[in-house]
């Protein structure tokens, strides 16, 4: 018996689901670019309302509300008027403070309209931390569009609208002065936040590069003032008392270097009267212009030189 080899045909269907696949596609980057704009605002929203610190475990440093202002313009306004300021923060390491620092002085500066340049003077060698010779270096770098600066501690912002940051002309101009600064009370106080016209600076010769570790520079610079003759002026009319500034240094977090080696704990309460400008001795790393939160400053990392016969406390061995 004979069979046909023939058999019957059988189609095959393909399905053609390129329109159905890239159709899905779209609506998928569709999706995910919905829930990427969802989580930015998200994360904006608990950075500016101060839950982050929540949220990522960092409750080590008070975060400050996002400041009004904290996008306008950088543009140097000259209608502000002809003096312009170089605010000089003496910094080491201390990034969680500079973000909201930067941000916070150059949106309340703006809305005073006082023409300002934000300087970093960033500490990178391996000596120990040296304020007085950081303020020196941001006055050397500070540029000649700047005719008066301000010595600005990083861990204080300014709450209180009428402190005057304008042109000291008359005298050195202590903003956070004995009644107003939140921890220092003493009558001789002069640091914090101290104004002074570059001229008077150089009067002065700036400050003694002796202290290193933390403090006494600002006493020291208190006899300068007074050898100098310069009269010293403070807020007048202020009446939030230690609530004028916010402090947010923690010391829980961050302890200041404070030991006293060697000679130190005599010398520390002597004047120093050819130290300063004069013998200043360091090295520009870098130079870097940033921009926080819609906020400029420069970013001068700095290497300090130390005489070891004549500080040798400035390093711990």
């Amino acid at each position: 018996m004979m069979y046909s080899s023939r058999r019957k045909p059988v189609l095959y269907f393909k399905e053609d689901r390129s329109f159905l696949s890239r159709k899905c596609t779209i609506w998928k980057l569709f999706g995910l670019c919905i829930l990427f704009v969802l989580v930015s605002l998200l994360w904006v929203q608990l950075t500016c309302s101060g839950d982050m610190n929540q949220v990522s475990g960092y409750s080590h440093v008070p975060h400050q509300p996002c400041p009004v202002e904290r996008q306008a313009s950088s543009v140097d306004d000259p209608s502000w008027g002809p003096h312009k300021m170089a605010l000089i923060v003496p910094f080491r390491e201390r990034f969680e403070e500079i973000l909201i620092f930067v941000p916070y002085m150059h949106a309340f500066l703006n809305k005073k309209k006082i023409r300002h340049r934000i300087f970093i003077i960033n500490q990178v060698d391996h000596f120990r931390f040296n304020r007085a010779s950081l303020i020196n270096v941001g006055h050397m770098e500070s540029g000649n569009d700047t005719d008066y600066i301000a010595m600005h501690d990083v861990d204080l912002l300014p709450q209180n609208e009428d402190l005057d940051y304008g042109f000291p002309e008359e005298g050195p101009f202590h903003v956070a002065s004995p009644e107003l600064h939140p921890l220092y009370h003493y009558k001789t106080y002069v640091g914090g936040i101290l104004l002074l016209t570059k001229k008077h600076y150089q009067m002065c010769n700036g400050m003694s590069n002796r202290f290193w570790g933390w403090g006494r520079e600002d006493d020291e610079f208190f006899r300068r003032l007074k050898t100098a003759d310069l009269q010293l002026f403070r807020p007048k009319g202020i009446t939030t008392g230690t609530k004028t500034f916010q402090h947010i240094h923690d010391p829980a977090w961050r302890k200041r270097d404070q030991k006293r080696i060697a000679a130190q704990k005599q010398e520390q309460f002597k004047i120093d009267p050819e130290g300063g400008l004069s013998n200043l001795r360091y090295k520009v790393e870098s130079r870097q212009e940033l921009t926080i939160s819609g906020a400029p400053c420069t970013v001068i990392s700095t290497s300090l030189q130390c005489d070891l016969n004549q500080t040798p406390w400035c390093q711990f061995s």
